[in-house]
């Protein structure tokens, strides 16, 4: 009974410890930057973006954004986004890497989309 105790905190330390992370290293004013035309790169794999995204959001996986940055316009406004928000995180400090100076972490697109009201793609209707 001791070691299940201990398991559930240390898992609900973990859970806590995540959200305080998560929090912490999204930007504010998101919602300032998209309404001036701040675009949106989608960082999942390709077969993720298609299950559904925001509408008019980019598609570079983290996987391929060292190779392809260069495909993406230096002088615009970026938010990063992905399923949880940790890939976002790793493609915002790349961009950085990179020389890009408008590089915002926006977390997990679907909260993006809600917190928003931006629209979003469904599978299949691109």
């Amino acid at each position: 009974m001791k070691n299940i105790l201990i398991f559930c905190g240390m898992i609900l330390a973990v859970y806590v410890a995540y959200r305080i992370y998560r929090y912490q290293t999204l930007d504010n004013g998101l919602d300032l930057l998209i309404k001036n035309g701040a675009v949106i790169l989608d960082v999942r794999t390709e077969r993720e973006y298609e299950t559904g995204h925001i509408l008019g959001s980019e598609n570079i996986s983290l996987g391929t954004i060292r190779e392809r940055y260069t495909e993406l316009d230096p002088e615009k406004t970026y938010i990063t986004v992905c399923s949880h928000g940790l890939r976002s995180v790793k493609a915002e400090n790349i961009l950085k890497e990179k020389g890009f100076k408008n590089v915002h972490n926006g977390g997990a697109w679907s909260d993006l989309q809600k917190s928003f009201h931006l629209n979003m793609s469904e599978a299949g209707t691109h």
